[in-house]
């Protein structure tokens, strides 16, 4: 005390500064902090830029019901179609950074968009906070019964000994079923052509109806043609075993290296959001996942809970970028 008062009374100029500074200081973090301690205090809007009855838009009912029971306030799914989800991602970038208003989104929207579009209306490492990865959506390459194939081994041999190539439906152009076809092309030299659709379940059609001979699509428009013999499963991409195909080997383990890629959704928040909003939501959608009702409802939907950090999920944004990139433009894939 007696050299606080020796401080006042010769540098009064100096203490004069400090006080101002600290009450500078509170007027900043006093209502930011009131607002997080009362967040959320009305309605959330969760905007899914895709329409409805699809892999996201059904993830993101599972989670914005779950969360509103968890923080006893609505969550409101807003679809917003358009341009593969540049769209919904564009009006979220722009939204206020007030918690209010998240983005569920699909990877292809923020790490293949933005290589394959002319221009999207936002920036995919700039514009957004990541708050929570939701879980990975399981893809898988399947083949008609019809077709001599069981192994990805086979695939690449038989497309190599035609020479017209094998033909692979996908979800559509640009899409991660797409860019997963690519990088098989480059990485195991298969003549393997593209067919894009308006979705996976009518990729998976033509493959049953034997249009085509092979389908890269999501679990959820495929497992039950596998279960019931229907479609034969090849191998996934991703760098461990499927929960849901523990059965179907990786493409590593099929002698295909360098493919390792997951699809997956999360949600993001606009750029600038409180970390104090960001950390809360990420804690409360965690909590969520880890639950058996919600990783039960996910996995039905075709989507295994991977609870985690904002700075892991965003480290996973940053790779896939980076990722895919090279691939879309080696493959010259661009946005019809």
């Amino acid at each position: 005390m007696l050299l606080l008062k020796k401080v006042m009374c010769r540098q009064p100029s100096l203490v004069g500064a400090l006080l101002a500074a600290l009450t500078v200081l509170l007027t900043v973090l006093v209502p930011s902090l009131a607002s997080s301690q009362t967040y959320p205090n009305k309605p959330i809007r969760l905007v899914v830029p895709f329409a409805p009855g699809g892999v996201t838009d059904v993830s993101g009912r599972i989670v914005a019901s779950a969360l509103a029971k968890r923080l006893n306030q609505q969550v409101v799914v807003e679809n917003k179609p358009g341009a593969s989800g540049n769209i919904g991602a564009q009006l979220v970038a722009k939204a206020e950074p007030d918690g209010y208003t998240l983005l569920l989104v699909l990877d292809g929207t923020l790490v293949i968009n933005p290589h394959v579009y002319e221009q999207i209306g936002f920036d995919a490492l700039k514009d957004f906070a990541p708050v929570a990865k939701i879980g990975n959506s399981i893809i898988i390459i399947v083949a008609n019964p019809g077709v001599s194939v069981k192994t990805l081994a086979d695939v690449v041999a038989l497309s190599k000994s035609n020479g017209k190539g094998l033909e692979y439906g996908t979800s559509g152009n640009g899409s991660i079923t797409h860019v997963a076809g690519e990088l098989l092309k480059q990485q195991s030299g298969a003549n393997l052509v593209h067919v894009p659709y308006k979705g996976g379940g009518p990729a998976a059609a033509d493959v049953l109806a034997g249009h085509i001979p092979l389908a890269f699509a999501s679990a959820s428009s495929v497992t039950q043609y596998i279960d019931a013999g229907r479609l034969i499963p090849i191998a996934v991409p991703s760098a461990k075993r499927s929960v849901v195909f523990p059965n179907v080997p990786t493409f590593v383990e099929s002698g295909v290296n360098d493919v390792e890629l997951n699809s997956w959704v999360g949600v993001l928040a606009p750029a600038k959001t409180s970390p104090a909003i960001v950390e809360f939501l990420n804690k409360e959608i965690n909590s969520l996942l880890n639950t058996d009702e919600v990783k039960e409802q996910l996995q039905i939907s075709g989507i295994i809970a991977s609870p985690g950090t904002p700075e892991a999920f965003a480290a996973e944004i940053t790779k896939d970028f980076n990722v895919y990139g090279p691939v879309t433009k080696k493959a010259g894939i661009k946005a019809n």
